[in-house]
């Protein structure tokens, strides 16, 4: 039968299927993890952030030599700054002049949460898509950023503004690189496990009020450290295997990127990520507080809690005009609604869509005078 009525319908679910593994030793030629995935002897394209290739390059160099494998290991710099249309062709020029198999010589991505989505986007972009291995450097990419499957570039001004849904054959977590992170860059991922404490998993915040500086100190390297990134990790990905694609646009996960994109942008040499996340949870509270979803005892826990940690937060970005378009920004990505993630009571989230320009405003007046309170630098107004 003909005619102008007449429809093909094409209807095709795509299976994800990747695990998260611990794989301590990883650079050790006898561990199977790295070559766990594809040809056993296939060529492999690694890409190294250049600060690991400092710590470890001769360590992953030495892997694939002993190995037998012919590796192309090419080092770029990681930092929010190289999250660019440049850097992303110019990984796709190094990959093309080495060629791999389509399906079986996975590219190997080893860097902190920068490299990895940018990697990843590469992996998307090859010949319409190419497996490829997250090994995740810092604890920033260690619980958060290398979990998932978005994959992509800063655009334009604006972050993350080109990029995919591309899934990894497997994230391959190996504690022991965290042991060279600077404390900055250890606190800097400890920001992320604070949201995560905070909006969904008390006890977590419990442990973190317990044992986080401890375990900041030991570099995790202790029992209790241990105890706090598995359930970091458990609990992220709860939260994200049920909507990887993100069909769904109320994210609990979202707790602390509402604000914080405009600040992170404007400032790029003054915030790491996870610090502009958690100035972000910090007015986020107070507004929390002043809407009465959150006792006063709770945000003074959390305010004590990122003084325990000793996260040292440069007050002075905080800018009403850039949050609040910041916010706009994030309408347009939520489908026209705020959708903002709030505590409602310390492990638990509720979600706004009425926060106003004077209510974001009054909450950042009651953080000055908190801060004022507690002999914190003062904002710079």
């Amino acid at each position: 039968m003909s005619g102008t009525g007449m429809r093909w319908q094409v209807r095709v679910d795509r299976p994800i299927a990747y695990d998260v593994i611990k794989a301590p030793g990883l650079f050790d030629p006898a561990n199977e993890a790295l070559m766990a995935f594809g040809r056993p002897r296939g060529r492999r394209f690694v890409v190294v952030d250049g600060e690991v290739a400092r710590h470890h390059g001769s360590a992953i160099r030495g892997y694939f030599t002993q190995r037998g494998v012919d590796a192309r290991i090419v080092v770029f710099p990681g930092g929010e700054e190289h999250k660019s249309v440049e850097i992303w062709q110019d990984i796709l020029r190094a990959l093309d002049a080495f060629p791999i198999h389509r399906r079986d010589e996975p590219i190997i991505a080893i860097g902190g949460g920068v490299l990895t989505d940018v990697v990843a986007f590469v992996a998307a972009s090859y010949r319409r898509s190419v497996p490829h291995l997250k090994v995740p450097t810092t604890l920033m990419g260690y619980v958060d950023a290398a979990l998932g499957i978005k994959a992509g570039i800063n655009f334009n001004g604006n972050k993350n503004r080109l990029g995919s849904f591309e899934p990894p054959q497997a994230v391959l977590l190996d504690k022991s690189l965290l042991v060279t992170l600077p404390r900055r860059h250890l606190l800097n991922g400890m920001c992320e496990i604070i949201k995560l404490a905070i909006i969904r998993d008390g006890a977590l915040f419990e442990t973190l009020e317990l044992h986080g500086a401890a375990s900041v100190a030991a570099h995790f390297a202790n029992p209790t450290g241990d105890l706090i990134l598995d359930r970091a990790i458990g609990g992220m990905l709860d939260e994200l295997t049920p909507n990887l694609y993100e069909e769904e646009l109320a994210r609990k996960v979202d707790f602390g990127h509402s604000f914080s994109y405009g600040l992170e942008t404007r400032h790029e040499q003054r915030l790491l990520h996870g610090e502009a996340v958690l100035l972000d949870i910090l007015v986020s509270t107070m507004i929390a507080e002043r809407r009465q979803l959150l006792r006063a005892t709770e945000a003074a826990r959390i305010f004590a809690l990122v003084a325990a940690l000793g996260i040292e937060l440069d007050y002075g970005v905080l800018d009403g005009e850039v949050m609040w378009h910041s916010l706009l920004d994030r309408i347009e990505h939520r489908n026209g609604l705020q959708r903002v993630p709030l505590p409602a009571g310390l492990g638990h989230c509720t979600f706004a869509n009425d926060i106003t320009r004077a209510e974001l405003d009054g909450a950042l007046r009651a953080l000055h005078t908190r801060l004022k309170d507690s002999h914190e630098p003062a904002l710079e107004r």
